[in-house]
C-alpha cells in the first residue's frame, strides 16, 4: 500500500487534474443554494405563521431546532465547497508556474474539503427526511389506521 501511495504522490498532475473539479463544485454549490433558498422560505412562512396562529406556535416550535441545524449544517456545505473551488484554482495556478509539490497538496485538501461537503450534504438530506416523516406520521396519526398516505407508503415501499 505504501508503494501505491508513493507512485501516485510523485505523479505530476496536469492543469486539467484540478479543472475537473470546476464544474462538480459549481453544480453542487448550485444545488446548495437551492437547499438554502428552500429553507429560507420554509422559515419566512412559519415566522408568519408563527405571528399569525398563536395555536400553532407549540408545533412551530418544535420545528425550529431541526431548522437551525439545517441552516448551519448548508452554511458549512457552502463555505466548504468555495474552499474546495479557491484551492482548485489555486492548485492550477502552482501547476501553471511548475511548482507540483504544493499544487498535489492542494488539490488532495481540495478533494477533502468537498468529500466533507458531500458527507454533511448527505446528513442534511437524513435530518430533511426525517422532519418530513415526523409531519407525516403527525397527519396519519389524525386520520386514523386506514387512511391514503399510510396505504400510499406500505404499497409504494413494501
Amino acid at each position: 500500500m505504501d508503494g501505491l501511495f508513493c507512485v501516485l504522490w510523485v505523479m505530476e498532475i496536469s492543469i486539467n487534474t484540478p479543472a475537473l473539479l470546476f464544474p462538480a463544485i459549481t453544480f453542487l454549490m448550485l444545488v446548495y443554494s437551492n437547499r438554502f433558498l428552500a429553507l429560507a422560505n420554509l422559515i419566512r412562512s412559519l415566522h408568519e405563521r408563527y405571528n399569525k396562529e398563536p395555536d400553532s406556535r407549540k408545533s412551530i416550535v418544535q420545528q425550529i431546532k431541526n431548522l437551525r441545524m439545517r441552516l448551519s449544517m448548508i452554511r458549512f456545505m457552502q463555505g466548504l465547497g468555495v474552499i474546495s473551488f479557491l484551492m482548485c484554482m489555486i492548485c492550477m495556478y502552482l501547476i501553471y508556474i511548475g511548482d507540483q509539490s504544493p499544487a498535489r497538496w492542494l488539490f488532495a485538501l481540495s478533494m477533502f474539503s468537498l468529500m466533507i461537503s458531500l458527507v454533511l450534504s448527505f446528513l442534511e438530506i437524513r435530518i430533511s427526511t426525517i422532519a418530513l416523516e415526523h409531519e407525516l406520521s403527525d397527519m396519519e396519526h389524525e386520520l386514523g389506521e386506514g387512511n391514503m398516505i399510510k396505504d400510499y407508503i406500505k404499497t409504494r415501499f413494501d
